[in-house]
């Protein structure tokens, strides 16, 4: 089995040997075993981890979330919880841009609010200087 450096993992992922020292600290990844020396010998499956947790973390996925989700792969996922786990993604994001629309109607709406009326509203910053 092939093994390598955090260095070398580093290269091959294009994550930084931080990032992947971060995951490590954070249980996000475990921590591989030492060699007789003290460095960090990765197999090849620390690569397709650290393909998940990029490909998640370019999805939107917190690193808790991909935590949680790494957690539930090392057991018995099966298809069905996978496609329950992407169905709760979509369904969050979905409220997300729900709430960004309100806040861009808002937005947009102020934009139509009179020259003098926010002139007035700047003023009244102004005029209260002491407080």
């Amino acid at each position: 089995m092939e093994k390598m450096t955090r260095g070398e993992l580093a290269t091959r992922t294009g994550i930084s040997a931080a990032a992947i020292r971060y995951y490590e600290e954070q249980g996000i990844l475990p921590a591989p075993p030492r060699t007789s020396n003290g460095y960090r010998m990765y197999t090849g499956d620390y690569l397709v981890k650290l393909k998940f947790i990029k490909d998640a973390k370019s999805l939107g996925y917190s690193l808790k979330e991909i935590q949680t989700t790494l957690q539930m792969l090392q057991r018995d996922m099966d298809k069905d919880m996978l496609k329950h786990l992407v169905s709760g993604k979509i369904t969050a994001i979905e409220h997300k841009i729900q709430r960004l629309r309100l806040l861009q109607d808002q937005l947009a709406r102020w934009l139509q609010t009179s020259d003098d009326d926010i002139q007035q509203y700047l003023q009244t910053f102004r005029n209260n200087q002491s407080i």
